[in-house]
């Protein structure tokens, strides 16, 4: 084990998989906030045409997945509010894509291990390269939230509110279901495409159990996603499993075991402090 630690692979995986979780979490909080969860399911097949393709066509699966999921994100986030919704339209199109992701991988002659690679995650085949980008994607995301944080929470929370304030309420649901998108292209490399809850959804919808606090609950969200990832890949090093097969495990038990303990301690549901509220 100690060995297996000084790997590059192994190094490539560890930073690859913690600024991934760490990324998804911090977006993956506005995602369970919003009741988006449907739509972050779309964008990871629309992530897996774009995968597909890349390899059919040669090029790296990170690109060909940002490349498809941002422009899906971008007519999502055209619906503005109303993508909540629009289960139907988001439905046809998550249907569309896992098409395209099927005829890509037909033309593609090793369609075998790209399809497990696509669909489940292949973070320890991370290159340095990868890191690279994920590096810049992941910093340009988080900067780019840090900016509209305090706007993008009010009219997640009160979205009627904060129209009647002037926010502009459209223009920042575009904007979140564009950082949206990177973060699915991002984190299909690590968990794959069926199970991109275990990173975007699980762990900041476990921390909005725990504490109603928007920056505590961020937090605890990146805590988390980082503790799946270390977690599972340890314990694949450890045995035979994939790390994707841990990393989901933990994430559901972990809810579960969250869900349950809010029952009991806190019968009453948690809501989210009102970002204007003292």
């Amino acid at each position: 084990m100690l060995s297996l630690l000084k790997e590059p692979f192994v190094l490539n995986a560890f930073a690859a998989g913690t600024l991934v979780a760490a990324v998804s979490a911090v977006v993956g909080y506005f995602v369970v906030l919003r009741s988006e969860a449907f739509a972050a399911h779309a964008l990871s097949h629309v992530g897996f045409a774009g995968s597909t393709l890349a390899a059919l066509l040669g090029a790296s699966s990170l690109a060909g997945a940002s490349g498809f999921t941002v422009a899906a994100g971008l007519a999502m986030g055209a619906l503005g509010k109303k993508i909540r919704g629009r289960d139907v339209e988001i439905g046809i199109t998550l249907s569309f894509a896992l098409g395209l992701g099927v005829l890509f991988l037909r033309l593609y002659t090793s369609s075998a291990s790209e399809t497990a690679s696509v669909l489940f995650g292949s973070i320890l085949s991370v290159t340095r390269s990868n890191i690279i980008w994920t590096i810049i994607l992941g910093l340009a995301s988080l900067a780019l939230l840090a900016v509209i944080f305090r706007p993008l929470l009010f009219a997640s929370v009160d979205p009627e509110a904060a129209q009647a304030r002037g926010l502009p309420v459209k223009f920042l649901s575009i904007l979140f279901i564009m950082l949206l998108a990177v973060t699915v292209a991002e984190a299909i490399q690590v968990v794959g495409v069926l199970l991109i809850f275990a990173l975007i959804v699980a762990p900041p919808a476990i921390a909005q159990h725990i504490t109603r606090r928007p920056l505590s609950a961020i937090i605890l969200s990146v805590l988390l996603g980082i503790s799946f990832v270390w977690c599972g890949l340890m314990l694949a090093l450890a045995t035979r499993f994939p790390v994707s097969f841990y990393i989901s495990v933990l994430a559901v038990a972990s809810y579960f075991v969250a869900v349950g303990a809010s029952h009991i301690l806190r019968p009453h549901a948690v809501t989210v402090e009102h970002p204007h509220c003292k």
